[in-house]
This record gives C-alpha cells, structure tokens and sequence, in this order.
C-alpha cells in the first residue's frame, strides 16, 4: 500500500478542526445548539471506575494480537474472530459503568421497550400508529417510537414476547444482533472480491469508536440488518439460477424491513446500488474482472421485489409508510428540531460522526479516494456510505445525535485505514482504542 503522508496529515487535521470549530463556534456566538457537550448528544463527566482497566485491558489485548491473527487464520475463523472481538469490545467499554452501563437506555421511558411493553393488539397498533405520532394526540407514542416506523416498535414487542424485559438483557440482546455487522460487512468485502484487503479491514471493524454507541443504541440491530441485506443482494448479484433469485428475494426483505426501522434507511438505496455497481465487475469464482456479461443488476427485481412484499403487508394492517413521514416529519420539527440551527448542524453533524469514526479514517480519505478510482471495493463501499451520509446531513433530518443515527452507514467506511500503509496501520489502530476508551470515560453519552 503506498500513500503521500501530506495529504493524509492535511486530511486528519481538517477531521480534527472541524470537531474543535463545532465545539467552540456555539461559544464563541453564544448560541444553544441543544446539546449538552456540542457536537455529541453527551455531558461532560469524567470518572474512573475499576472496571475500566478491564476495558483497557480488552483494548490493549485486541489491538495488539487481532490484526496478526486475521492475516495468519482461515478466512472463516476470521470473521467469527473478528465479530467476537467487536462484541467483546463493545461489552468492556459498555460495563465499564457496571450494569447500569447498558440497562440505563433501555429503562427510559423515551425509548422502545416501554411503549413495547403496552403493546396489546399489533394489528390495531399499525392501524393507529400514524394518528398517534403527534406530540398533540391524546395518547402519543414516546420519542423513539414516534420517530420512527413501527417495524422498530414490532421488534421489540417481539422480544417482550419472548420474555425480554430487563433493559439490561434488552441491551445485550441489541449488541449481539449488532455486532454481525462485522461479519456482514467482511463477507460482502470478500465476496466482491477482496479477501486479503477484508483480512486487513478487520480489525479495523472491530476496533472502530463507534462501538461507545453501537452498546446502548437500537440503530446498532438496525446496522446489522442492513449489512446483511446487502451481502445477501451482493451474493445475489454474483450468483446464478434459483439460488441467485432467492437471495435477491431474500435480501429485498431484509432492506425493504430496514425502510420500516427507520425513515432515514430508504438511503441505503445508494449502498445498494453501489453494491450491484461493483457485482457487475467481480465474478463469483474469486473476485477477477468479469465479461459486460456479469450478472449484477439482474439481482435488482428480484430485491425490488422482495422490498415491495414488506411494503404490502405493512399496508395490509394499515400502515402507510408515505402517510407517516409526513406526519413524523411535522413532529419532529414542532420539537427540538426547529431550536436547533440547519446552518450549524449541516456541518457539525460530521464532527459528531468523526468521535464515532475516528481521526484514523479522515487520514484515510486520500488514498480513499485513489482506491475508488480504481475500483477497490473497500473505497468503492466507503464511497457508498460517505454519500449516503452526506445526503442525510443536507436532508436537515438529522441535527445532531448522528453518532447513533449514521451507525448504518458508518460501518462501510470505519475499515478505510486499511488501505494505508503497513507503517501506519499499528500507530493509528492504537488512536481508535484510544478514542474509544476516552470518550468512555470522560463523556457521559446521552445514549
């Protein structure tokens, strides 16, 4: 891998002033952004407790022994490894504040369970969802339900149903189902065609800082199902016959179910797209340039159609997604949304997401950029995720609290240090541990 050092310096330090501008502009013009530790969604309270040299144990045991082994193991001893070790990141950082580390999210009465909990009849619960979004209904849905479609609210129902209730298990619940991602990220990297550059990229997965929120945050679950939706149209792209038809089925139901978690989710159509980009130029056998034959967008119907089977049966109980974000949209700016500023979230958005990314990837955005040009699928992916985060920014859908709201996106471009030089890999895997492990400790998320 060979990269200029000057671009990546110029790139990281242009990371690093806009998180300092986002932080001191609100001071400077005396203006309230509507957080408490601008850009997070977070306060200010540093703490020690022992179990945080726990954490930093995990985190000096993973830094230093996981990047060798995900280039000396079998490929699938890989990805089991790699997803263990995110889950096992997430839980040391997460109970570094002991149980309450996790149970404390899940417990509010702003978020699913609760409003899960109350939940009777589901049928008559889709058929009153959209005239219960209003915060001037008589018996309105909660923050988060509101927020968001009902197949959000349905699966925690499902897990009250099955006897789920204690925020913390709900947590752990969460985290697990999160932590695939990591494996539905490496896997579609592999499948496209770049198995060693996926051996490099993991570590980085499972390492990114993003994991102080993915602990205490049902977008985590939300990330895990789209990254599975999209290895599954990836494999679909790939394939042949019936097996290539049911996958592409299989992977529109995963991504159509993504659209009714949340609003924002209908962006992974630039993901997917991208991803049926770069099938029409990888072949399944091993990942060498493929006739104009290549199968690729031969997979579009078949998710198309999968999509539209979420979306009729959502409509047949009552549902109307294209009715609801109108409404949820009125909500959202009769609260909150309308005291905070466009014109400073826009950008400050991108600080927030940078203590979920890390330093470490803004270095990465120049070679980045080169390995896209030349059709990596790492950068290429990266791309994909970098777009469909610019998109939701300018949306003015998303004002703060992204470092929660991205994770879907965030996850396809967490891995882009990968592409820099063997040099640097260990110095700068070193600096996400770190982040990590302060953000942890000196912030008190929101989340």
């Amino acid at each position: 891998m060979q990269a200029r050092p000057r671009p990546a310096v110029v790139s990281a330090l242009v990371g690093l002033v806009l998180v300092v501008a986002a932080m001191v502009v609100p001071l400077l013009l005396d203006e309230d952004v509507r957080v408490h530790f601008p850009p997070l969604h977070a306060w200010w309270g540093p703490r020690l407790d022992p179990l945080v040299l726990v954490a930093v144990a995990a985190g000096v045991l993973l830094w230093s022994a996981l990047p060798r082994l995900c280039l000396e193991l079998p490929w699938r001893v890989v990805v089991v490894l790699t997803t263990f070790a995110g889950w096992l990141w997430t839980c040391a950082l997460g109970l570094s504040d002991g149980r309450y580390g996790f149970a404390r999210v899940y417990g509010r009465t702003s978020e699913y369970p609760h409003d899960a909990q109350t939940v009777r009849d589901v049928p008559a619960m889709l058929r009153e969802f959209v005239e219960r979004i209003p915060s001037s209904a008589p018996d309105n849905w909660h923050t988060h339900v509101a927020g968001h479609p009902p197949g959000a609210l349905l699966s925690f129902v499902l897990l009250d149903r099955l006897g789920v209730q204690d925020p913390f298990w709900i947590a752990m619940v969460v985290v697990t189902v999160g932590a695939t991602s990591v494996a539905a990220v490496l896997l579609t990297l592999d499948l496209l065609g770049s198995r060693d550059l996926a051996r490099r990229a993991a570590p980085w997965l499972a390492l990114a800082p993003l994991v102080v929120w993915a602990g205490v945050s049902a977008d985590w679950y939300f990330a895990a199902v789209a990254a599975w939706g999209l290895y599954l149209l990836a494999r679909a792209a790939t394939s042949r016959g019936p097996r290539a038809w049911a996958q592409g089925v299989a992977a529109g139901l995963l991504l159509g179910w993504c659209v009714y978690l949340s609003y924002g989710l209908v962006l992974l159509g630039v993901l997917a797209l991208t991803v049926l980009w770069l099938a029409t130029r990888t072949s399944r056998a091993g990942g060498q340039v493929a006739s104009p034959r290549a199968l690729g967008w031969r997979a579009l119907p078949w998710a198309l159609g999968g999509a539209l089977v979420v979306t009729a049966a959502f409509s047949a109980f009552g549902f109307h997604w294209w009715e609801a974000y109108p409404v949820l949209r009125e909500r959202y700016y009769d609260g909150i949304a309308s005291e905070r500023s466009y014109g400073y979230w826009v950008w400050a958005n991108l600080a927030a997401w940078t203590f979920t990314a890390g330093v470490a990837v803004w270095a990465a955005f120049p070679a980045t950029a080169d390995a896209a040009r030349r059709r990596v699928p790492l950068a290429v992916l990266a791309a994909g995720g970098l777009t469909t985060i610019a998109l939701a920014t300018l949306s003015g859908m998303s004002k703060a609290e992204v470092e929660r709201i991205w994770l879907p996106f965030t996850i396809w471009v967490v891995a882009v240090p990968a592409l820099l030089p063997d040099r640097w890999q260990r110095p700068l895997l070193a600096s996400q541990v770190v982040l990590a492990l302060l953000a942890q400790t000196l912030l008190v998320t929101r989340w």
